[in-house]
């Protein structure tokens, strides 16, 4: 491994590790839930921002889909300003100790533990069948948290529970084999942990109702018009609290927000009217990045050697903690 990367030289910031898997493309949700603070972090902390493909494996079983998704988002990570000179980007898969600690982190962790986490529980409610990879992702997001000595996991509100079952995992295995894991705290703002999509539900892929990142004008003005409302009239007065459209203007109105919310108020506003307003806020945030990200996709081989280099970065940190942990447990002496 080159020797650039000795872990000697890293620096004494809290370190920080987040991902995203590569299902699709992203969305306003993931970026007010999690690239955003991606970006507002990277500086004060030696960060890690992983593509995490071994998760998605869960949902794209197609190699060359996995491929084009995969090179996809770190185009979307450049693009949204996470900066290689600052961050350790980097694919999931290029680092083989992430696979190998889930697998020793199982044989401390029973079923029915497994069984609390909301996405199984959720599956199981919606009678899905669940593959072993759905039923374990927890062991394997404690792996890819507690392998680099994670300190902060910037995450929405309704992730909590993965950071939980990281502190509960290195919990336990401390207690067994001795003091090898730090216990890692979440970073939630609060304000945006959960991002409504276009049926007031979380935005999310799994629901269809998200608004793109990067999408062109047009797709952004005709998803606004589907966000679903209630049949109040043009001159009624409209709660802003409880209105969908609202709720995303709080995100982009940042300079007629007041005046918004006071025409909602007074009943001098249609939803109509509304949803085009918060579609030419949206569309004035989305041009710039969405051009910065044209201009990156232009050169696919240096997006590629930024994740080579990301992954041998992240690796030696991940191999140095596996010799400490397989020491431990006595695979190896």
């Amino acid at each position: 491994m080159n020797s650039r990367y000795n872990l000697k030289t890293m620096s004494t910031k809290k370190i920080l590790l987040s991902g995203i898997k590569p299902t699709g493309r992203p969305h306003i949700g993931n970026y007010f839930g999690a690239m955003k603070q991606f970006v507002e972090l990277q500086d004060a902390h030696d960060s890690f921002y992983m593509i995490a493909n071994y998760h998605g494996l869960n949902y794209i079983q197609n190699g060359p889909e996995m491929a084009d998704l995969t090179l996809n988002l770190a185009i979307d990570y450049l693009a949204v300003g996470l900066d290689p000179a600052k961050s350790v980007i980097f694919k999931q898969s290029d680092i083989p100790e992430h696979t190998e600690l889930a697998w020793i982190f199982d044989t401390i962790t029973t079923m029915p533990y497994l069984m609390r986490a909301h996405a199984f529980k959720d599956a199981e409610a919606k009678n899905k069948e669940i593959s072993v990879g759905a039923f374990n992702y927890p062991m394997l997001m404690a792996a890819d948290i507690l392998i680099y000595d994670t300190d902060v996991v910037p995450v929405g509100q309704d992730q909590k529970q993965h950071v939980e079952y990281a502190r509960d995992t290195a919990e336990k295995f401390n207690r067994i084999f001795g003091e090898t894991f730090k216990l890692p705290e979440p970073k939630i703002l609060e304000d945006v942990a959960v991002v409504p999509g276009l049926d007031g539900q979380k935005m999310s892929k799994s629901y269809n109702n998200t608004i793109p990142l990067f999408a062109e004008d047009n797709e952004i003005r005709a998803l606004c018009m589907k966000i679903v409302t209630d049949s109040k009239s043009p001159d009624e007065p409209k709660d802003p609290s409880t209105d969908n459209i609202f709720a995303l203007h709080k995100l982009f109105a940042l300079d007629n927000l007041a005046e918004i919310e006071t025409r909602y108020r007074e009943g001098k506003i249609s939803y109509k009217e509304s949803k085009e307003i918060l579609a030419d806020n949206i569309i004035k945030f989305v041009t710039p990045l969405r051009e910065k990200r044209k201009a990156i996709a232009t050169d696919p081989a240096k997006v590629k050697a930024i994740l080579a280099e990301g992954g041998e970065k992240a690796r030696a940190r991940a191999v140095a903690k596996m010799k400490d942990v397989k020491e431990k447990t006595g695979l190896s002496f």
